[in-house]
C-alpha cells in the first residue's frame, strides 16, 4: 500500500523530541511582576478577588523582593495605593508619594532589579479618573502636565522605566519631552499604547482602589470592537518616542498582539490582566482546570502571538515551575 503523505508525528514522538523542535519558550526574564504598595506598617492584605496577590506596606517589601530576585524575575511594576486622594491626584507626583518611596525601597535592596513605574493618576484622584476632571469631562491637555510631573518624580526616585497608562492623546511625546528636559534622556517609556476599555480590569480596581466614582473610561480607553485603531495608537506612540508598547488586556486580544508585532519593531509587552488571573484562580479552586497547565499554555500563547514580555500576576508561579523543570 502506497503511503504518500507527510509524517508530522515524527517530531512529536517523545518529550525530548518535542522540546528539541519547540518554537516558543517561557523564561523567568520574560516577566514583569506587579506589586501593590500601601502606606502604613506591617500591612499585608490579600486581595479577595486575586488569591495569592497582596497589598503590602513598604516595611514588608524586602521579603517580597527577596523571593522575586531568587526566582530570576528581572523587573517589577509598581502600583501605589495611597491613604489620601484629592481632585488633582497630588500623591502621584509627590516626591514622597507611595510609588516614589517604593522605588527607593527596591533600589536600596536590589539596585539591579528593574523598576517600572505605572504613570497614571487614577489611584490618586478622589474621582478615580486618569486625569483632570471638569464638569464631568476628563480633560486631555490639562492632564498631560500632571503626568509629566508624575513621570519626572518617578524618575528622580530611581525608576528605570516610565509606563504611562492613562491613554491621554499625546502622553508619550509630552512625557518624553518632560523627562528629557529634566535630565532623564536615558529613561525609556513603556507606553500602554493599546489599552482597551475592558471588563477584565475589575479585580485590579479592587487591588488598586482605583474604580471611577462616576461614568466610565470609554472616552479615553479603546473600544474592544476596534482592531485598526490599535495600529493607529501604536504608530502614534512610536512616532512620539515610545521604547516599548504594551497591549492590554492579553487573552482576548491575541489578534491585536500579532497585528502590532507584525507592523512595529519595538518590544511588545502583553498585560495578562487581573480578570484573566482571577478567572483561572477561581476555576482552579473549584477543581475544574489544571492551573499549572492552563497558565503555561495561555502565557505561551501570548508569546507565540508576538509578545516579547508579559506583565503577569502569575510571574512568580511560572518562575517556580520553570525552576522545578
Amino acid at each position: 500500500m502506497d503511503m504518500n503523505f507527510d509524517r508530522h508525528r515524527r517530531l512529536r514522538s517523545s518529550a525530548n523530541m518535542r522540546a528539541l523542535v519547540r518554537e516558543t519558550h517561557l523564561r523567568a526574564e520574560d516577566f514583569i511582576y506587579p506589586l501593590f504598595i500601601v502606606e502604613g506598617k506591617q500591612q499585608k492584605q490579600e486581595i479577595s478577588s486575586m488569591p495569592g496577590i497582596y497589598q503590602i506596606s513598604l516595611d514588608l517589601m524586602k521579603q517580597e523582593l527577596d523571593e522575586i530576585v531568587q526566582l530570576g524575575i528581572k523587573a517589577v511594576i509598581l502600583f501605589g495605593v495611597p491613604e489620601e486622594k484629592d481632585e488633582c491626584g497630588t500623591g502621584a507626583y509627590h516626591d514622597h508619594g507611595i510609588v516614589q518611596e517604593a522605588t527607593r525601597e527596591v533600589k536600596k535592596h536590589y539596585p539591579e532589579l528593574l523598576v517600572v513605574a505605572d504613570t497614571c493618576l487614577c489611584e490618586y484622584t478622589d474621582h478615580g479618573h486618569c486625569g483632570v476632571v471638569k464638569d464631568g469631562e476628563v480633560l486631555n491637555d490639562e492632564s498631560l502636565q500632571l503626568l509629566v510631573k508624575t513621570a519626572v518624580s518617578q524618575a528622580q526616585a530611581g525608576a528605570d522605566i516610565i509606563a504611562p497608562s492613562n491613554m491621554m492623546d499625546g502622553f508619550v511625546t509630552t512625557i518624553r519631552r518632560g523627562l528629557d528636559e529634566a535630565g532623564f534622556k536615558e529613561i525609556p517609556i513603556m507606553s500602554y499604547a493599546v489599552k482597551y476599555s475592558s471588563a477584565f480590569y475589575g479585580p485590579f480596581r479592587e487591588a488598586a482602589n482605583s474604580a471611577p466614582q462616576f461614568g466610565d473610561r470609554k472616552t479615553y480607553q479603546m473600544d474592544p470592537a476596534n482592531r485598526l485603531e490599535a495600529l493607529r495608537e501604536a504608530h502614534s506612540d512610536i512616532e512620539e518616542g515610545a521604547d516599548f508598547l504594551i497591549i492590554k488586556p492579553a487573552l482576548s486580544y491575541m489578534d491585536i498582539i500579532r497585528d502590532v508585532k507584525n507592523e512595529c519593531h519595538l518590544p511588545i509587552v502583553a498585560y495578562n490582566v487581573s480578570g484573566e488571573y482571577s478567572m483561572v484562580k477561581a476555576a482552579a479552586a473549584n477543581g475544574w482546570i489544571d492551573e499549572k497547565a492552563i497558565v503555561l499554555e495561555s502565557l505561551t500563547s501570548m508569546k507565540r502571538a508576538g509578545a516579547d514580555l508579559i506583565i503577569s500576576y502569575f510571574a512568580k508561579d511560572v518562575a517556580k515551575w520553570l525552576q522545578e523543570g
